[in-house]
């Protein structure tokens, strides 16, 4: 599974886009809807009181006030309760009333045919037309419209349910297959993070299926099998040229050894004695050549790391650098926080505290302080009280074979590897454990930092 949180990933923003989308076009389907069942039932209800007024005006002019009166109070007696009611009210110009069951006249003009929306006894809402049959004679025909707003507020009401519905729907399917997806892009990341077998055989597995991810998948499979294959290569041909460099240094050394036993001449045996420190020198320097480029080549690479106790790690080597520094005649402290741990090896990340603390004793002088932290981070320091590095060389002081100026106007060492590779080292160290190592600065002295790397 990816690293990643799901509120973060891609997969749940489109999973959000296609709720939001879903949200979106019931909402318009539902505002099409409910325009389009008011607009009709506004039209039924005009046409339906037209009708109505229409009817009763015929009735007046054919049988007279009488007749009208009769068929008003026959349509209110056979008014139901179910649907939207029919109203009458037959009054003189005055507004008295005559006959229906409108309490009193709206303010609608007869003489115009007159029509709108005005509120009946108990606040029924209702749509009304006014018209005149005769000189003192004017007559009011009105419907309710309560039931048609009821019905299309329930269609409403069921149409954003169900759309709330289909959207839930959306998401968790959506969520079903977003969660598939991210667990397949997982895989690939897994394999970058830890290209082991099992992590390739996951990619295998999951670089059948015949759409993009897994066309990714597929070439992800290819590409890190074929980085392995590179790697190894690279691992065979170092290793082959260290033990075939190694090997005749060595014979030569053995030759050295047997030459200085022989020696008989002071001079001599000088010049042998150095010609095996140069010798010793050339092998210590192939071998952290090799060490840089391995460390290097698996910068990130969390395979074969395992947990590491930093806090007893640190205490090791701390304890064996206490009796060295009572040697030397330097200051040495400590400052370990206990139980802290980190994924790491164990050698390596020994031999980037000792290249630290070895050049830290080296190019301090003595009666000097060298002080030896761990905090939770993990963060590693080693700092001390020395004439520290010269500003332009700060920037310079990881570079392989780069070496610190001596200062010799002061009389005090410059800050330098005897090998100028032991910084470098170091740091290849640690971005293969995903640490930084950088120089921060400090009131006197050197300080060098060992922390997590900041995710940007």
């Amino acid at each position: 599974m990816s690293d990643v949180r799901f509120r973060d990933s891609i997969f749940a923003r489109l999973v959000v886009w296609a709720m939001l989308v879903s949200v979106g076009v019931t909402l318009l389907l539902w505002a099409v809807t409910y325009t389009t069942l008011d607009r009709s039932s506004r039209a039924a209800l005009v046409r339906a009181v037209d009708v109505d007024l229409a009817g009763m005006a015929d009735i007046h002019a054919s049988g007279g006030q009488s007749e009208l009166a009769k068929r008003i109070e026959d349509r209110l007696a056979l008014a139901t309760d179910d649907g939207n009611a029919s109203h009458y009210l037959v009054a003189n110009n005055a507004g008295q009333r005559i006959t229906g069951d409108i309490a009193a006249w709206p303010k609608l003009d007869a003489r115009l045919s007159e029509a709108g929306y005005i509120t009946l006894s108990g606040n029924v809402p209702a749509y009304a037309r006014a018209t005149q049959l005769a000189p003192d004679l004017k007559l009011l025909v009105a419907r309710e419209y309560g039931y048609d707003s009821a019905l299309a507020r329930r269609i409403s009401w069921a149409f954003l349910a169900a759309g709330g519905l289909a959207a839930a729907v959306v998401g968790l399917l959506g969520r079903w297959r977003a969660n598939r997806l991210a667990r397949r892009v997982g895989r690939i990341n897994r394999a970058f993070r830890e290209p082991d077998q099992p992590s390739l055989e996951a990619l295998e597995e999951g670089s059948a299926e015949p759409d993009e991810i897994g066309e990714l998948t597929r070439h992800t499979s290819e590409a890190l099998a074929h980085l392995r294959r590179m790697v190894g290569a690279h691992r065979e041909t170092t290793d082959q040229v260290a033990h075939e460099l190694r090997t005749p240094l060595m014979h030569l050394d053995n030759r050295l050894v047997k030459a200085l036993a022989k020696a008989q001449d002071e001079d001599d045996r000088r010049l042998l004695s150095d010609a095996r420190a140069e010798i010793r020198h050339v092998i210590a320097l192939l071998e952290s050549l090799l060490d840089i480029a391995t460390s290097e080549a698996r910068k990130g690479d969390r395979l074969g790391l395992s947990p590491v106790n930093l806090s007893q790690l640190v205490n090791r080597i701390g304890e064996l650098y206490a009796d060295s520094a009572e040697d030397s005649g330097h200051v040495f402290t400590r400052s370990i926080m206990p139980g802290i741990t980190c994924q790491g090896e164990e050698m390596q990340l020994t031999r980037l505290i000792t290249n630290l603390l070895d050049n830290a004793f080296k190019y301090v002088p003595a009666g000097g302080t060298v002080r030896l932290s761990l905090e939770q981070g993990p963060t590693l320091s080693v700092s001390d009280n020395g004439p520290g590095v010269p500003e332009d060389e700060r920037e310079h002081i990881f570079d392989r074979f780069r070496r610190g100026r001596s200062n010799i106007q002061a009389g005090e060492p410059g800050r330098r590897h005897s090998a100028g590779l032991g910084l470098a080292l170091a740091r290849a160290i640690a971005e293969r454990h995903r640490l930084t190592l950088n120089l921060v600065p400090s009131p006197k002295g050197a300080s060098f930092v060992v922390a997590p790397e900041t995710k940007s």
